[in-house]
């Protein structure tokens, strides 16, 4: 037996038409997961489903904000009756705002929080009951490098992700009794849409990143993929609570000292 296999699984992707969750689902599909996500809109749905299938991937979409509880809970209802139960929940979907803090409204604040923190309490939710019955289920949490460090500009989804990670650890401590594993993913800094203005010619903070990772260069979606696949599958079923950061080396070094 392969413990790496997900065979008969239905897994579902918050956020997952692009970028990190999508490169999840793919890696997901690619050992035999069935693959749900979601989108905000029916134009991301589409072009997720688009991307998918180019990939020789058949998927379920649904238009859902993980904000909304009861557009959440429709939806994995209707998941449940049309694909499955959901055995692999990612909560993927979430948002920064590149603000210092002095000058983010209160409102700019709590939309963040509201998307990264409040979405993956909601979807969680949502699917627990199920995995409670069937007494099994991985909650994997998409956390940050923000989970443990603070950063200019990014107060808002600093505390949204240190939030999440404790998150973690109390789905952890509350489900584990029903071989429930929730654990968290924390990618370092990664070539997505999403950090595209920090990866641009001449960026300082291009260099900074390089010279404080030993990896010497971004991640990309691709080396999210195995560590992905291990919280997800029968080789993590001893793993909870935990949070893997996928960081190229950033949390164990202190940097390269300035010439």
């Amino acid at each position: 037996m392969n413990p790496f296999e997900l065979k008969g699984k239905v897994a579902l992707v918050t956020g997952a038409s692009y970028g990190i969750g999508y490169a999840i689902a793919t890696a997901y599909a690619k050992v035999g997961a069935t693959i749900v996500f979601n989108d905000i809109n029916q134009e991301l749905v589409d072009k997720g489903l688009a991307a998918y299938k180019a990939d020789g991937i058949v998927a379920h979409g649904y238009v859902a904000d993980v904000t909304n509880e009861e557009q959440i809970n429709a939806v994995v209802a209707q998941i449940e009756k049309e694909v499955g139960v959901i055995d692999i929940l990612v909560n993927n979907a979430g948002i920064i705002k590149r603000i210092p803090m002095h000058e983010m409204t209160a409102k700019e604040f709590r939309q963040v929080i509201d998307i990264d923190l409040n979405g993956p309490f909601i979807v969680a939710k949502a699917v627990l009951p199920s995995m409670m019955k069937q007494r099994s289920g991985k909650i994997i949490n998409i956390c940050s490098m923000m989970s443990e460090l603070g950063r200019e500009t990014v107060a808002a989804y600093a505390a949204a992700k240190g939030g999440l990670k404790m998150l973690t650890r109390n789905i952890a401590s509350e489900y584990g009794e029903y071989n429930i594993q929730c654990n968290g993913l924390g990618p370092g800094y990664i070539a997505t849409p999403q950090t595209a203005p920090l990866r641009e010619e001449g960026h300082p903070f291009n260099s900074f990143i390089i010279a404080k990772t030993p990896a010497a260069r971004w991640g990309t979606p691709d080396d999210l993929m195995g560590p992905a696949v291990f919280l997800a599958s029968a080789a993590s079923d001893f793993v909870n609570g935990h949070v893997l950061y996928v960081d190229g080396g950033i949390l164990a070094y202190i940097g390269k000292q300035p010439k």
